[in-house]
């Protein structure tokens, strides 16, 4: 694969103030939703608003932190049990499923695409009400843990993020919804053409491993946090 020339390198989120703690980080997930309906398979990635602090017009995978209506939001198929066991490995009863249901609902919001089944529509209340008014139950069965990666504490703003991955094929179309995408630009793009793109440092190193992971399914899972000064990558 490829790799993207040299480019002026933009600040990927505001700088922690000089002398106070590290900010900490907020729980989120993101999901890279494969196509394999083509000659190379190609990846939905969106670019971020320029005005905005953190990775402001990089390119990155729909996602972002939990809400309180991430706990309690329906759904059609649970984790699978390994999936589950890794989320239970690290983090409270509950809290896995959350995140998977985050990745899918800002799957929703940021790119007007459904990673979810037909189910009975109803009202609804919260940021789950024009998921589930379309008649859409969320298919956690398609996700599966890529990686998980905290924001560096020299950053203002900090994510502990899980890096989710889901094929296209468990959408429940490819054509995007009207009235959403809160992302500038919307592009399904092979892995070379995705390393070309001004993306974020964790990013790239998520492109290359969907990669391999696409090889070999069996890989251990990487999990990235920064510790006396430096990164030190471990596995989950």
């Amino acid at each position: 694969m490829s790799e993207a020339p040299a480019e002026p390198r933009k600040p990927e989120g505001p700088p922690r103030i000089p002398g106070t703690r590290a900010v900490r980080p907020k729980n989120a997930a993101t999901v890279m939703i494969i196509r394999r309906d083509g000659p190379k398979p190609r990846v939905l990635m969106g670019r971020r608003h320029g005005g905005h602090s953190f990775m402001p017009d990089r390119w990155v995978f729909p996602g972002g932190r939990i809400d309180r209506a991430d706990y309690h939001a329906p759904y059609v198929s649970d984790l699978r049990p390994d999936v589950a066991a890794v989320f239970d490995a690290y983090l409270k009863p509950g809290r896995g499923r959350a995140l998977a249901l985050a990745a899918i609902r800002e799957t929703w919001e940021e790119a007007g695409l459904l990673l979810a089944r037909p189910g009975p529509a109803r009202p609804a209340a919260g940021p789950w009400r024009t998921f589930i008014e379309q008649g859409a139950l969320a298919d956690l069965a398609a996700l599966d843990v890529v990686a998980r990666a905290i924001t560096p504490p020299m950053v203002g703003k900090r994510f502990d993020t899980w890096f989710l991955l889901a094929y296209a094929e468990r959408l429940m179309s490819l054509e995007r919804q009207p009235d959403c995408g809160e992302l500038e630009e919307i592009a399904w793009v092979d892995f070379d053409e995705a390393q070309a793109l001004p993306l974020p440092s964790v990013t790239r190193m998520m492109i290359t491993e969907s990669v391999a992971r696409m090889k070999d399914p069996s890989r251990p899972k990487p999990f990235l946090r920064f510790q006396a000064g430096g990164m030190r990558p471990a596995h989950l």
